[in-house]
């Protein structure tokens, strides 16, 4: 195989030339589906970290001084650059991650999805607003919006163009310079969308690219940032939240998951089973919130397991360019060792294997099958532990108060899904899981594609969120500018104290009755 025409030598030189590192060490980019050289990638050392803060705090002065509008402009003519360069997007995407053509496309649609919310929210979320003061009339409050300053993000290799992109989006708006780390094997797709910024306008120098191991590099990164935007494992993103509370900084940690999904017996299969399926087996399993785990009710369950495997064995997998494959590659050797290691776990321990469960090296070197378990027990460790492939374990249950109690069985909380034929009954179900992100007759696409509500952890699985309102104001200061038009507060010269006593309470009083 051959990687597209678009990929040339010189695209890949030109990208890898943004990358803020004077190491003396590469790291060798390969072609997932393959193993095949792609180009090396410079490394960035703790001296380039620094020299990359410095030259986007410099960038950023201007660029926080530019009126919201102007800002803004910018990011119109972005969200074109990206629809029209998909095709690259998506060949970039699919080389660093193996993933089939479909979800790369997709991936790179996210990105579109978040500016446009933006785009039309930041303005009115960086306007000023006028609030009351303590003294009606006399005084007044208005809550003024100030970029932090610049930001640290540092993005996974699942979706590494729609997370580093989308992330670096609110926090470029509101006004802050970005250092972002990628990871080394999916760089290329996110310095591609760095340069689509620049063209569209913006200042150069703001948006910095740093690579290197976390352990390397990681460090300095947060020990320079005025803010953290960190999407990964829990164990790197509590290393993260306490280097941060240290330096008396805010982070936002998107983390990992184990994720359920509940079948009530009244559910369609007919209609939701392709959702089902999709909502385990996309991206190979290789995301945050695709379901690990699946629920059944007892009076469906044997037709859902048929039905279920059946399909999972239909799945096409591929290490193509096209739209014909519906699963790809998962990212590396290592990580598909990673995923055997689950899996052989489980069956050494006595889980049964429905389908798939083998690598599949005559399709890549990295490709493993779908895979469907049962008689998954607590000992096992991908009963517990994030897998973060295409593997998924069925379990039974009789009422809808087991199935809560086993899907909240869990310390992580990223996402949470119920399928049934009765909105009203699922909606009941979804209320008491615990998952910052819980879908109904959907896998994780429906909350995640909701650009205007927040998507976050509860538990191990984060601290704070991404999309919506909180994803932009994470990355501002709150400041409140205070006028007070006269000196009425206070006991005034010559009044007892007793007096301004009394005064203060029937104020208070009144206050309270007038709502205010």
């Amino acid at each position: 195989m051959t990687v597209p025409a678009r990929i040339t030598d010189a695209l890949v030189a030109r990208l890898t030339a943004r990358v803020a590192a004077s190491g003396p060490n590469n790291y060798k980019m390969v072609e997932v589906f393959t193993g095949d050289a792609v180009g090396e990638l410079p490394q960035s050392t703790p001296a380039d970290v620094t020299e990359a803060y410095a030259k986007s705090r410099a960038a950023q002065k201007e660029w926080a001084s530019w009126p919201v509008a102007r800002r803004v402009g910018v990011f119109k003519r972005f969200h074109e650059l990206v629809l029209t360069n998909h095709e690259l997007i998506a060949d970039l995407i699919q080389i660093g991650t193996g993933k089939n053509r479909r979800m790369a496309f997709e991936e790179s649609c996210d990105v579109p999805f978040t500016v446009s919310y933006y785009l039309k929210a930041a303005p009115k979320l960086l306007a000023p607003i006028k609030r009351g003061g303590p003294v009606p009339f006399f005084s007044s409050s208005t809550e003024v919006r100030k970029p932090k300053g610049v930001i640290a993000v540092i993005a996974p290799w699942n979706f590494p163009f729609a997370i580093a992109l989308s992330d670096s989006t609110p926090a470029l708006l509101a006004g802050n310079g970005v250092v972002l780390k990628p990871d080394n094997k999916t760089a290329l797709c996110t310095l591609y969308g760095v340069e689509l910024l620049e063209q569209a306008g913006l200042p150069e120098g703001l948006f910095q690219v740093v690579t290197g191991e976390g352990p390397d590099i990681g460090p300095t990164m947060i020990e320079l940032a005025d803010y953290v935007m960190f999407t990964g494992s829990s164990a790197t993103g509590r290393t993260i939240g306490e280097q941060a509370g240290r330096n008396l900084i805010g982070c936002s940690l998107e983390l990992g998951g184990k994720n359920p999904l509940i079948v009530l017996d009244d559910v369609n299969l007919d209609e939701l089973l392709p959702g089902i399926i999709f909502s385990v087996f996309a991206n190979a399993g290789q995301a945050c919130m695709h379901i690990e785990r699946i629920y059944v009710q007892d009076g469906v369950y044997d037709e859902f397991q048929r039905r279920f495997v059946a399909a999972a064995k239909e799945l096409k997998i591929g290490a193509t360019y096209d739209f014909e494959p519906q699963m790809g590659s998962l990212c590396s050797v290592e990580h598909l060792n990673r995923v055997l290691a689950h899996i052989d776990d489980a069956v050494g321990k006595g889980a049964k294997v429905l389908t798939g469960g083998k690598a599949r090296p005559d399709v890549g070197p990295a490709f493993l099958e779908p895979t469907v378990l049962t008689d998954v027990t607590s000992d096992m460790v991908h009963a517990t532990q994030e897998t973060f492939g295409p593997v998924v374990s069925l379990y039974r249950f009789s009422s809808e108060a087991e199935a809560i109690e086993l899907a909240n069985d869990t310390h992580y909380g990223l996402n949470a899904s119920v399928w049934s034929g009765d909105l009203g009954r699922a909606g009941r179900v979804a209320a008491r899981l615990e998952a910052g992100n819980i879908n109904i007759n959907d896998g994780f696409a429906a909350s995640y594609a909701a650009k205007a509500s927040p998507s976050g952890g509860i538990k191990a699985s984060g601290v704070g969120a991404r999309h919506g309102e909180a994803g932009l104001l994470k990355y501002t200061h709150p400041v409140n500018v205070a006028v007070l038009k006269k000196q009425l507060l206070g006991a005034r010269p010559n009044v007892p104290y007793a007096s301004h006593l009394k005064q203060t309470l029937l104020t208070l009083r009144v206050m309270r009755r007038l709502g205010r």
